[in-house]
């Protein structure tokens, strides 16, 4: 089967699946965890499959309800809580993010979706503020990666990785300006 053929397979499936198509699709962002799936492949496959404005439009729901039910699971098991704080105490230690990196964050590829969501568990007081400040971050990547995921996918190397290093750059100018703050605050 060739890629025309496989196009022409995936266009039949979504005229077949009829309105159910869209429900299967945010299915697939709420069981994207348990297949191993990265965010970006499936709002990549969104657009793809549903357009830009469409695709990007499911994408932000599935991954909001995604974001509701970490909000869920942290909450309920302790465990799941536990390995949260343990990564996070691994990948950046002694660190508090701000709400605007979380956000950056959100737009890097292959970033652990749950454990933004715990920091954004930690630096809000209550679920309606987590969904809200959850909600914004998600905006930004079901558009970047539904418009253009595909294009990025065959981008060379070299333009992926300097995509990546500029938005290591602005993350990090968030955090030396965040720091320079809270010291200026402090005195």
């Amino acid at each position: 089967m060739d890629l025309a053929d496989f196009e022409q397979a995936i266009e039949n499936f979504i005229g077949q699946a009829g309105l159910w198509a869209p429900l299967l699709f945010i299915l697939l962002h709420l069981i994207r965890p348990l297949l191993f799936l990265p965010v970006i492949a499936v709002c990549i496959a969104g657009g793809f499959l549903f357009g830009f404005f469409q695709g990007a439009l499911l994408s932000f729901i599935g991954l909001t309800l995604m974001s509701f039910v970490s909000y869920v699971l942290i909450n309920k098991f302790p465990r799941f809580r536990a390995k949260l704080a343990a990564l996070k105490d691994k990948l950046f230690p002694d660190r508090n993010l701000t709400v605007s990196q979380v956000m950056i964050l959100r737009v890097m590829p292959f970033v652990h979706f749950h454990l933004l969501s715990f920091y954004l568990m930690e630096m809000t007081n209550t679920r309606r503020e987590y969904m809200y400040y959850s909600a914004l971050g998600l905006i930004s990547p079901a558009l970047l990666y539904t418009a253009f995921g595909r294009a990025i996918s065959q981008f060379p190397w070299y333009t992926t990785v300097s995509m990546f290093l500029l938005l290591a750059a602005v993350f990090s100018f968030i955090d030396k300006w965040q720091s320079r703050k809270h010291k200026l605050d402090k005195t």
